[in-house]
């Protein structure tokens, strides 16, 4: 289940057949684990998706909840980003860098980028703590485990690869504190796991010799901001590694 950080949009091929606007691998950190151990998966990760599109219905697509049924022992979630804006902001700082760097007027389609309130972090642990709830109702004997997200900007400033001012790249990384917090408590109030991917990358921004993260602008058939091949199959080997110790 999740976001674009458990779906893995540009990485290696779809996994998508037809293709859907999701953007989901055969190489994300879910399928690569389904691979390894020979597991039944249901893949419901969607690009764009909120904690809302976990729990309930988003246009055409049914709510993610729904692919949990009694027989189900394993559910994964990366979610939380689209919610406070994260990833969008970063999207939108690099965007303005980059125009004002080339003198430009501020394009109007830069995303927006906002700093959420109190409030909107309360809201977010709400849902994400109501996800393992919501799937020990269906599935009492499953294990949820929450995947936090990898780490995108280096400790302090920005670099090349990570195109934005100063004081937009400490925001990112107030927000990026913010949503591991918020990621913790809700996994232990609702007795899910937890992998923390942002301490595991956290020597692997986009700024790093050997990155486990794409900068601005994305290699070719790449997404900006979003894991590469190396830091999924990174946060498989660490999943299996806590599933199968």
């Amino acid at each position: 289940m999740g976001s674009s950080f458990a779906a893995g949009p540009g990485i290696t091929q779809s996994a998508d057949v037809p293709q859907s606007r999701c953007g989901r691998s055969i190489d994300n950190y879910a399928q690569q684990i389904a691979r390894r151990r020979g597991l039944e998966l249901i893949d419901v990760s969607c690009g764009g998706a909120m904690t809302a599109n976990i729990l309930g219905p988003w246009s055409e697509l049914p709510a993610q909840m729904d692919a949990v049924d009694a027989d189900t022992r394993l559910v994964t979630v990366t979610v939380g980003g689209n919610d406070v804006g994260y990833i969008g902001g970063l999207f939108g700082a690099s965007c303005v860098f980059i125009a004002d760097q080339r003198g430009d007027d501020t394009p109007r389609s830069c995303p927006p980028i906002t700093e959420p309130d109190e409030a909107a972090f309360a809201a977010l642990e709400e849902r994400m703590a109501q996800i393992p709830m919501q799937v020990r109702q269906r599935a009492p004997n499953a294990r949820v485990v929450f995947v936090d997200y990898l780490t995108v900007l280096p400790p302090s400033g920005a670099c090349e690869a990570t195109p934005m001012s100063d004081a937009h790249a400490d925001l990112g990384r107030s927000i990026a504190r913010r949503l591991r917090e918020t990621t913790a408590r809700a996994a232990e109030r609702g007795g899910a796991d937890v992998l923390r991917a942002s301490e595991l990358s956290a020597e692997r921004s986009a700024c790093a010799e050997e990155a486990w993260m794409n900068g601005f602008p994305a290699p070719e058939g790449g997404s900006p901001y979003h894991p590469n091949l190396e830091g999924m199959t990174a946060v498989a080997d660490a999943l299996e590694q806590l599933l199968w110790p």
